[in-house]
């Protein structure tokens, strides 16, 4: 903790300094027994596994940067002193992190060290390593990363050239002069560690910045908005909303922050930014947020600014759609909690699912398709990353009120009877369906089974403008130039149709995939709905009523031919 000079963190005073109440500490401690119950915390022995795979990963940076220095040309000793130091950032550095999940992880290299050098000879050595799976770098994202599965512990590993020949023991990355003659990339990554350092220096009572940080991220976990990638807030932007309640409420317990927090998120008049603390200038010639000077940050919808230097915007991705989504999402989540406290409710009724795969008649169903695994985690991951692109193209779509992009893509394996039948279905043939012969989880892949391809299937739901009139003619919904666009955006110059394919498709909400739902999801859903018990409409969704029946144009090629839904 950190305060200036005035007495408290933040730009503003506190709105209360005042203890929470005996009712607010209460909830406090219901809410504590619902998170373990919800298996929010890890085990001693999955805390023990995270330690011994980022000591092997620490000792593996250095054997990296120590070969890299051999082949341009350094001695053995200078090789040897040149160093090498990780650094963790994101959920599990703030503390807050649950079973399973990823760790962000900083790899600090010295100059000679290049990005191109992390993924053509890091790379294979991270793939080498024991009990390591998934192994996957995309070095063309915002972030470039090496995403991998080590011993069962799932990491996203940056790297980070900085202006060091050699890299000390005790390195610290807080001084802003470590940012000196990076390129932009190198900087975003850089700050991840930077930023969360610097976050848990500015809430006043880290353990209950923790135990709050967890309720809102469980919460818009299950409420399916909690990616960075798919347009929504990712960990780092809710971290940060959370710690300015945190500055307004310093000596607020957790379960106070949390009522609190829906309360003001609610009522926030977007794009107002949110502020950890004033923009800091600084000595380097590094882009600052500043939306008098820089269209692209003005344009920013939802813009929650990180307190590090340079400040930058956490949520560019945020389109129009997405930001409705998370604004209903947050004002039913105030209603949620204000019953809690009221004592009319359990804070379990806060974490139930999310109705996504319920709530539209019309979804647009996105396939990645390859003919080999490997090849298949980083094409999905290219596609899953290009998707906020389809959604703000499909904005600009007449009679298209809200595309919803769902959070996560589904790995998928479609068996075929022949070498024909395959590359038929890697062009989009089937793709997403049954296929031709059979489909299975990824999970479960047959290895015996020789003519395979593995799909990812991303859905975005298409919520319709309500007609004018109830005898208005039939409206079209022609989404091909949007598809069409997206598809130009997704294949970019490494696209090889003999081993990828990328196939869109319309499908109607009685027509999804088993795999989507939880098991008796479905059923559960259509009998609630015959006894009348559907919920009402919400912003997002549509009525179930006869008149609302759209033409749909679809096509990965741009067509025009319009599909009845």
């Amino acid at each position: 903790m950190a305060s200036n000079e005035k007495g408290y963190l933040g730009l503003t005073p506190p709105i209360s300094v005042a203890a929470s109440s005996a009712r607010e500490r209460e909830i406090t401690t219901s809410l504590m027994e619902e998170l373990r119950a919800q298996n929010t915390f890890e085990t001693e022995e999955e805390a023990r596994r995270r330690e011994i795979v980022l000591g092997r990963v620490a000792a593996l940076v250095q054997r990296f940067v120590r070969e890299v220095s051999l082949t341009k040309g350094l001695s053995e000793t200078a090789a040897t002193a040149a160093g090498g130091k990780i650094f963790t950032f994101g959920s599990y550095r703030l503390g807050v992190h649950g079973p399973g999940s990823d760790i962000d992880t900083l790899c600090v290299v010295p100059k000679h060290v290049s990005r191109e050098d992390f993924f053509t000879i890091f790379e294979p050595m991270v793939r080498a390593m024991d009990g390591a799976t998934e192994v996957s770098g995309v070095p063309d994202a915002f972030v470039p990363l090496i995403g991998a599965k080590i011993s069962g512990i799932s990491l996203d590993l940056l790297v980070a050239p900085i202006g060091m020949s050699a890299i000390p023991e005790d390195l610290s990355l807080t001084d802003n002069n470590v940012l000196k003659n990076l390129d932009e990339s190198v900087v975003r990554s850089v700050n991840g560690t930077r930023l969360t350092d610097e976050l848990l220096r500015l809430v006043p009572n880290v353990q209950a910045f923790r135990d709050a940080l967890r309720c809102i991220k469980l919460w818009a976990q299950r409420k399916a908005i909690y990616s960075n990638k798919s347009g929504y807030l990712g960990g780092v932007a809710w971290a940060m909303l959370v710690a300015r309640v945190c500055q307004l409420y310093p000596n607020a317990v957790a379960g106070a922050l949390v009522a609190r927090f829906f309360t003001i998120m609610s009522k926030w008049q977007w794009p107002q930014p949110v502020l950890l603390k004033q923009i800091e200038d600084g000595p380097l010639q590094v882009r600052v947020w500043n939306p008098k000077l820089y269209p692209s940050d003005r344009a920013h919808r939802m813009p929650i600014i990180t307190p590090n230097y340079p400040s930058m915007c956490a949520t560019h991705n945020v389109s129009a759609s997405t930001l409705a989504i998370m604004t209903e999402a947050i004002q039913q989540g105030d209603a949620t909690v204000k019953n809690v406290v009221a004592g009319t409710s359990p804070w379990s009724a806060l974490f139930t699912k999310h109705d996504f795969f319920h709530k539209f008649r019309n979804y647009l169903v996105v396939s990645a398709l390859t003919r080999d695994a490997q090849a298949q985690i980083k094409w999905a991951g290219t596609v899953e990353s290009r998707m906020r692109h389809l959604v703000m193209k499909l904005e600009f779509v007449d009679n298209l009120r809200l595309a919803h992009p769902f959070v996560k893509g589904f790995d998928r394996v479609v068996r075929c009877a022949s070498e024909e039948e395959a590359n038929s279905v890697l062009q989009g043939a089937a793709a997403g369906t049954d296929g031709p012969v059979g489909e299975g989880d990824a999970a479960a892949d047959d290895a015996a089974a020789p003519h395979k391809v593995y799909s990812t299937a991303f859905f975005v739901g298409l919520a319709v403008k309500p007609k004018e009139a109830p005898d208005a003619p039939p409206r079209r919904l022609d989404v091909s130039f949007a598809i069409s666009e997206f598809v130009k955006i997704v294949k970019g110059e490494s696209f090889d149709p003999a081993r990828m394919g990328i196939a869109m498709r319309h499908i109607r909400g009685t027509a999804l995939p088993e795999y989507v739902f939880d098991p008796g999801e479905r059923e559960a859903r259509v009998a609630a709905k015959t006894t009348g018990k559907r919920s009402k409409k919400s912003l997002g969704g549509e009525a179930d009523t006869p008149n609302k029946k759209p033409r749909l144009s679809v096509g990965a090629s741009a067509t025009s031919t319009p599909i009845r839904s």
